[in-house]
């Protein structure tokens, strides 16, 4: 999950120090009262993804992300209050003195832009490298210590080169300073995706005069930022997804999982057998079980490991697996088999919550996470608190379709609905994965008025 790495993606190039003395005279201008709301709205649009996921956003943006954001501002937004341009204001200021070395880099940082470079073969004992935008093949030379020491030949620098003072045809320039350094692939899909969205605007403003790489990446440089952050959350999303859950004892840990009542043992229990690519596993014999003739447990393989289980109890069936997608499709067989003979009364898809740096997602293979008997405990003992929290007062297929507190009003109903929750007990979930039970059954005896 590359993108998501900043020590592997980020770098920052030294700045030609008449280049840095302008760029911080631009700084302390963006930053006056006065220019605050338009700082404010160029900040949104170049760092929009982190702006719309606030608080809830999984990934911060990177330094060189929001230097980027930086050099935008300085060099390519327009404000909507008709102020003049950040580079405009510093030019026509009469109340400060700029040395002319510094003036000189003026109009080379308003006319550059943010551009995705190839860099070119090294050659031997040259001062400068050569890069090559994959936006309009424009050559560009640099000095040679400005690029990052781990930018092959072939991989691809996101940045803003600004072209020496002189010749405006020149292939001499500059790096700005911030540098987020892709592979070839990540580059080139930045690049397309940033080109459908040209084509999507050229279509809808009915005009396909954008102008060319150069001017389109002036006007919409922000796109690219904005492009940028989606693939680094899209990288963190796909990483995250690729974890592999253990158990401490080394097996696929379940924590997708889904409950049911029924109140048909022999047809359910009966019917998974008949299920293709599923066997029957013995149920683990523990003090409480043992007292619970209705308990079996079916299994589903892959390879040589479990990859999912279905436990059928007098009167719940509880399915575990490690996918959502998993989930969703033994549901459906489980559905189309049994029909209304299940009641479905909810499922957990979201993994125990455990703090994951971004250099752990960075590695080449996918993440391993042992799970604690303790931190399943407070997984299942969650998820039982939810499904059963308006169990008292829900229809129960195992009290012919009656509420168990209606039920409890009676003697004999009393008798029915606390053997039900004796069963529930003894066929604990928490108790059947780890040999505790995950939740406390007086809860529901309390709901109902038996204790």
């Amino acid at each position: 999950m590359k993108l998501a790495n900043e020590r592997g993606t980020g770098r920052s190039a030294p700045v030609n120090e008449d280049l840095g003395n302008l760029l911080s005279r631009l700084d302390r201008l963006s930053v006056v009262p006065a220019f605050a709301q338009q700082r404010r709205i160029a900040f949104e649009r170049a760092l929009q993804v982190y702006v719309e996921l606030g608080n809830q956003s999984p990934l911060s943006p990177l330094r060189e992300e929001v230097e980027l954001a930086d050099l935008l501002l300085y060099a390519d937004f327009y404000p909507e209050d008709g102020q003049l341009t950040l580079i405009e204001q510093l030019r026509d200021v009469i109340t400060e003195h700029i040395p002319e070395e510094e003036r000189a880099w003026l109009d080379p940082l308003k006319h550059s832009y943010l551009d995705l470079v190839e860099v070119l073969p090294l050659q031997a004992g040259a001062a400068r490298r050569g890069l090559r935008s994959i936006g309009n093949g424009r050559l560009y030379e640099i000095p040679a210590q400005s690029l990052p020491q781990d930018a092959d030949t072939g991989s691809v620098l996101f940045t803003r080169l600004v072209r020496e003072p002189g010749d405006p045809e020149s292939t001499l320039a500059v790096p700005a300073g911030p540098i987020l350094r892709l592979s070839a692939q990540d580059a080139r899909s930045l690049y397309d995706t940033t080109g459908e969205e040209r084509r999507e605007m050229e279509v809808v403003g009915g005009s396909f005069e954008l102008g060319d790489w150069p001017e389109f990446a002036k006007r919409f440089g922000h796109l690219l930022l904005k492009n940028f952050a989606r693939m680094r959350l899209a990288a963190l999303l796909e990483a995250v997804s690729e974890i592999c859950y253990r158990t401490e004892a080394g097996a696929p840990y379940f924590y997708v999982m889904a409950l049911y009542e029924h109140h048909e043992f022999s047809f359910l229990a009966g019917g998974m057998t008949e299920f293709e690519g599923w066997t029957e596993d013995p149920p683990p014999q523990l003090k409480g079980t043992a007292g619970s003739a209705k308990l079996r447990r079916f299994v589903q393989r892959l390879k040589t490991e479990i990859s999912a289980r279905v436990t059928v109890t007098a009167t719940e069936l509880f399915l575990e697996c490690a996918s959502q997608e998993r989930l969703d499709a033994i549901k459906h067989t489980l559905a189309a088999t049994f029909g209304y003979s299940l009641h479905f009364r909810g499922e957990i898809v979201q993994p125990p919550v455990r703090q994951v740096t971004t250099e752990e997602l960075s590695g080449n293979e996918p993440l391993t996470v042992v799970v604690t008997g303790e931190e399943d405990r407070a997984l299942l003992k969650a998820f039982l608190e939810t499904v059963y929290l308006e169990w008292a007062d829900r229809e129960s297929p195992a009290l012919g379709g009656e509420t168990p507190r209606h039920v409890a009003k009676t003697p004999a109903g009393r008798d029915r609905v606390a053997g039900l929750i004796d069963e529930m007990e003894r066929c604990d979930v928490g108790l059947l994965r780890g040999g505790r039970a995950a939740f406390d059954y007086n809860i529901l005896r309390a709901h109902v008025g038996l204790c």
